[in-house]
């Protein structure tokens, strides 16, 4: 049945105008007041979802048009109004980026947009950019606007006098290192790293509380009718790698595992010395850069790995996973470290993005759509039997690499694309 849930999506002229910080500020807000909240983000994103997981207590889960379809989009938010009392989603890049963008998305699902502004070097200027974003897009839904790293009660009133009439103003996020979230290369710090993260989120909670009132809106969620996951892994025990080095794991991935019937098993490379009882390991991206020594370190990991690949079991690396499993990595200072060997060839940090995208890979096994995001550089001698296909045209081919039975690329899967091939790729056998 249909259900009505107050939603509201949370977007910016660009990135960096504190969408996070907004988004989990109204998440602990609501959640403060006894409303129970579910929160999502718009793309592939995995570092946003770790700070807004720790603001709503619930697993984050990623909404994108082309990765994941108009119909999973849909059945995801169905399936949160049925127990949430709010819904909000935390956009991608500006309001309009990308193809599809947020904007994409509130119109597709009759999601009410609320823009979150820098103000901290504006002045009159922030009326004309509030007004060229509720405007630009005919039939988008817009909520209003709130201003953010304002400097003063003063410098507030005249963000607020600029905006022209009709336009909601719902206050101001004064600036305030208080509950700045850190970056580092590839985004946001992640949540487990960030010094008191649960206080810095309660102090922006405490500080958008005033303005929240009227922000989000009853949205009505149809139900969708879904293709049921056949138990393709029924009995199949599979190695997740989960720790502060392999912690880029969407939601949704784990959730498919499961729907196909596998049994799910964490384990942490860093400090475990074994694997897992399994059938299967995966191996998902992350910060393998950051903790070289300790992987180098951990030669019964490397020979538990090895083995595991010898008894011809499959393996699935993305992004950071594969560079661990290569003869070296070298991290930002240069320096090659040996890594687990099982894959041949060397990796090395870059000081900009190598590569940034949506992607497409047609492999043996089916069709999978997923993203590709990193710093890094890999050479290897192995062939690629397979390249990815990039979205858009200023994003390249990432090669796919094949050895017995492991699958490596720099590719994130984005597994409800097609459990019927990821199903392949993890069955023993």
């Amino acid at each position: 049945m249909p259900k009505i849930c107050d939603a509201l999506l949370v977007a910016a002229p660009a990135s960096g105008q504190g969408k996070t910080t907004v988004t989990a500020a109204l998440a602990a807000w609501h959640a403060s007041q006894g409303r129970r909240v579910r929160v999502f983000k718009t793309g592939p994103d995995f570092l946003d979802p770790m700070v807004l997981e720790r603001a709503s207590g619930h697993p984050v889960y990623q909404l994108d048009l082309w990765m994941g379809g108009d119909a999973h989009c849909r059945a995801l938010l169905h399936a949160a109004a049925q127990e949430a009392d709010v819904i909000l989603v935390e956009g991608v890049m500006g309001l309009f980026d990308g193809t599809p963008s947020s904007a994409d998305l509130a119109l597709a699902l009759g999601l009410p947009v609320l823009a979150v502004i820098d103000g901290s070097a504006m002045a009159q200027t922030f009326g004309a950019i509030a007004h060229g974003l509720s405007t630009f897009r005919p039939g988008l839904q817009f909520a209003g606007v709130l201003a953010n790293r304002v400097g003063s009660a003063s410098h507030a009133q005249m963000l607020k006098d600029s905006l022209p009439g009709g336009l909601r103003w719902f206050g101001a996020l004064p600036r305030s290192a208080d509950y700045t979230l850190p970056e580092r290369h590839l985004g946001l710090v992640q949540a487990s790293e960030v010094a008191q993260l649960d206080e810095r989120i309660a102090l922006a909670a405490q500080a958008i509380g005033p303005s929240v009132a009227g922000m989000a809106s009853p949205v009505r969620f149809e139900p969708v009718a879904l293709e049921p996951t056949p138990l393709l892994l029924a009995g199949v025990r599979i190695a997740v790698a989960r720790d502060a080095a392999f912690s880029f794991l969407y939601a949704a991935n784990l959730d498919t595992l499961r729907a196909l019937g596998a049994e799910l098993v964490f384990f942490s490379p860093l400090a475990d010395t074994a694997l897992p009882d399994a059938h299967s390991l995966y191996l998902p991206g992350g910060y393998p850069e950051l903790h070289l020594a300790h992987i180098h370190a951990n030669q019964p990991m490397r020979a538990a790995i090895h083995a595991h690949h010898a008894a011809a079991k499959p393996i699935v690396a993305e992004c950071g996973g594969m560079l661990a499993l290569l003869d070296s990595l070298a991290g930002h200072d240069g320096t090659p470290v040996a890594m687990w060997g099982l894959l041949p060839g060397t990796g090395a940090l870059q000081k900009r993005f190598v590569n940034l995208g949506m992607h497409a890979v047609q492999l043996p096994e089916g069709r999978l759509r997923g993203h590709s995001f990193h710093h890094a550089r890999m050479d290897s001698a192995l062939p690629a039997t397979a390249f990815t296909e990039p979205q858009r045209e200023r994003s390249h081919a990432e090669p796919v690499f094949r050895r017995g039975r492991l699958h490596a690329s720099f590719m994130h899967l984005y597994f409800p694309s097609n459990p019927h091939a990821v199903a392949q790729l993890f069955a023993p056998g």
